[in-house]
């Protein structure tokens, strides 16, 4: 089965009914970044992220027990 170019025009006028004139670009430009985002992901083979260390690097601090106030 093959799209000749009719069948894209027609394809074309749904989309254009649908999304509206104003629509359009804003969602064409949204594919092209997910599109792009997913390329430069395959490019990259290795993570961002460092994995996180089974103990942490600055513990929290530990709270000082109460004081009695002052008479």
């Amino acid at each position: 089965m093959e799209l000749s170019p009719m069948h894209l025009l027609i394809i074309l006028v749904i989309i254009l009914v649908l999304f509206g004139g104003r629509k359009l670009p804003e969602l064409m430009r949204g594919l092209g970044q997910g599109i792009r985002e997913f390329k430069d992901g395959m490019r990259d083979p290795g993570p961002t992220n460092p994995p996180p260390s089974s103990t942490p690097a600055n513990p929290p601090p530990v709270a000082a027990p109460p004081t009695e106030p002052k008479k």
